[in-house]
């Protein structure tokens, strides 16, 4: 199983971008750790022909390259074109797939398109379903039934500005906008079950600063793999996934087996009962993403 903490900074890219395969298969960024091919939203009716055919190179050049890669997924349009994917040469090195807009039905589609694959999928949720409890309560219910095919559930947060007729700032995280409530729903819905959760896309690539500050907010909601629409963002999210020295401390102390029940941390109280999830996590960040003593991110272990 692929581990959602893993996925890191997960790259945005367009299947009609030039050099597609080159980006991704034969010399991909150095620090990218996964990315998602678009075929929805970022590709205009009018290219969805030589969309389709740059997937098709990339995964022929997939094929035929051994070297280290990001882990890759792709984001059809539909169930349909989901099927056409499918049929393709080299899908199989392929991890998964993006379902933009879940519902219930469409996600059902999905699941039984890759019944016997080794494929995992990647709901987002960015309808208008998402504001309302109940309909976001049986998107749940549809994901735990099928929990072995769910890799993360990912919140589209520009689509869901897009229903509420409105756009995100330039200077402010997406938590102190009219998403934060509906952020904090969908992760005291979602989260509580084990389900996983990534982070919406900040848009703005020119506001590296904003974008560490939104992380450390994605953070503390307990989510991970946030989107990243352009590479220089990849490096500043994955800065931020690193942990500081004195947080593995105290998560190895939680993790200890002769530990205390209750100890002091620099003026804070630590309880292992209720904070080793908290500890587990920052254990396997800091295993991905490395240790930061004086604000800047050691390479990751691995």
């Amino acid at each position: 199983m692929i581990d959602p903490l893993s996925l890191g900074a997960t790259l945005y890219l367009p299947a009609v971008r030039p050099r597609l395969a080159e980006t991704l298969a034969l010399r991909p960024i150095p620090q990218l750790r996964s990315a998602v091919v678009c075929l929805e939203d970022a590709v205009r009716d009018v290219d969805l022909p030589d969309a389709l055919a740059g997937v098709a190179r990339l995964l022929l050049a997939l094929a035929a390259e051994a070297a280290p890669r990001p882990r890759l997924f792709l984001r059809p349009r539909d169930a349909a074109m989901l099927a056409r994917l499918l049929e393709l040469p080299g899908i199989e090195h392929v991890d998964g797939f993006v379902l933009p807009k879940a519902t219930v039905a469409r996600f059902e589609a999905f699941v039984e398109r890759i019944e016997g694959r080794h494929h995992v999928l990647m709901p987002t949720l960015e309808t208008a379903d998402v504001f309302e409890p109940d309909a976001l309560r049986r998107l749940r219910e549809a994901f735990c039934k099928a929990r072995e095919r769910v890799l993360l559930v990912r919140i589209g947060g520009n689509d869901l500005l897009q229903t509420l007729g409105t756009r995100r700032s330039r200077h402010r995280t997406v938590y102190d906008g009219p998403l934060g409530p509906t952020i904090a729903a969908i992760v005291t819905t979602m989260r509580p079950q084990g389900l996983h959760l990534s982070a919406p896309v900040f848009e703005h690539y020119s506001r590296p600063a904003l974008l560490r500050e939104e992380v450390e907010r994605d953070l503390e909601f307990g989510l991970f793999s946030k989107t990243a629409i352009h590479p220089l963002q990849v490096q500043v999210i994955q800065d931020a996934y690193a942990v500081t020295a004195s947080e593995l401390a105290a998560a190895e102390e939680i993790l200890a087996k002769t530990g205390p029940a209750v100890f002091g941390d620099e003026g804070s109280m630590v309880e292992p009962a209720t904070h080793r999830e908290w500890a587990t996590a920052i254990r396997r960040r800091a295993d991905y993403f490395g240790v930061r003593s004086d604000g800047t991110a050691a390479r990751a272990a691995r």
